[in-house]
Formats: C-alpha cells, structure tokens, sequence
C-alpha cells in the first residue's frame, strides 16, 4: 500500500475516533474515489502516490467549483461546507505555487522553447513542457492563463 493510502486510512481512523464528522465525511468520499480509480479500466491496479496526489487534485477541483456554484446560487452553508472539505483535501496535496513561481516555470519553458510572441499556436506546446513541472501543484487554469499571458495571446 502506498504510504499517502496509509496516511489517509490512519488519519480517517483518527478523524472517526475524534468524531470530526466533517473530516470523516471527507477522507471517506477521498477513499471511495481512488477505490474508483483502481478499478476503472479493464484491470485492477494499486495506484502511486503520484497517482492518488492526481486524484486528490481532481476532487479538490471540484470541491472549489461546487462551492463557487453555491455561491452564485445564495446558498452559502453549502458552499462553506464544499470550502471545508476541499481544505481537509487540501492537507494530502503538495504545496501549491504561488502565481509567481507559476509565471518563472512558464517564462523558463517559453525561453527554452524559444517561442516568445508566436502567439496561441505556441500554447500546446508551452503547456506540453509546463504541465510536468507543475502537476499537482498549480490549477490548469492558472496555468494556462499565466500562458496565455506569456505568449501574449
């Protein structure tokens, strides 16, 4: 088993026996997605701790999209409720980049590329190179927006 799948059993265990009912509901929702993704597929497979970070990753995601759509929608305790567990789901990830340290990674690749003014049909390419260096630690979006920006797109 991998050690963050030990980390998150050990911790949900604590949150249980602590009855942090919000964490609990949380690590297990956590635990029943990456059961899902070792499923998936046509054979079953143990997942890295890469992995599990890129699963973490997604349901974070959609922790912060949900809340912003209670939010849109006026209802604020559900959308408070998404913040927290996409903070508890927070604890699992690395540490995320600041947009600075994103805009140097991208101004790194499209130096090294050499592909500064093409404009959008550079930003495959860009991202081919960024994506790698900043998996798990920087929303796409982001990304691609401070690429945008970088290309002068």
């Amino acid at each position: 088993m991998s050690t963050l799948k030990d980390r998150l059993h050990t911790d949900l265990t604590a949150a249980m026996k602590a009855r942090d009912e919000v964490r609990t509901s949380t690590l297990r929702m956590v635990q029943a997605a990456i059961t899902n993704a070792e499923k998936a597929g046509k054979v079953e497979k143990e997942l890295t701790d890469e992995e599990i970070v890129s699963v973490l990753s997604s349901e974070a995601k959609k922790r912060r999209e949900a809340a912003v759509a209670f939010e849109d929608g006026g209802r604020t305790e559900s959308a408070a409720k998404e913040r927290a567990e996409a903070a508890v789901i927070a604890d699992y990830l690395p540490a995320q980049l600041s947009p600075e340290e994103i805009a140097d990674v991208v101004r790194a690749a499209v130096e090294q590329l050499g592909v500064a003014g093409e404009g959008p049909k550079a930003m495959g390419r860009v991202m081919g190179v960024v994506q790698p260096q900043v998996k798990g630690r920087a929303d796409g979006a982001a990304v691609a927006a401070e690429v945008r920006r970088a290309l002068g797109a």
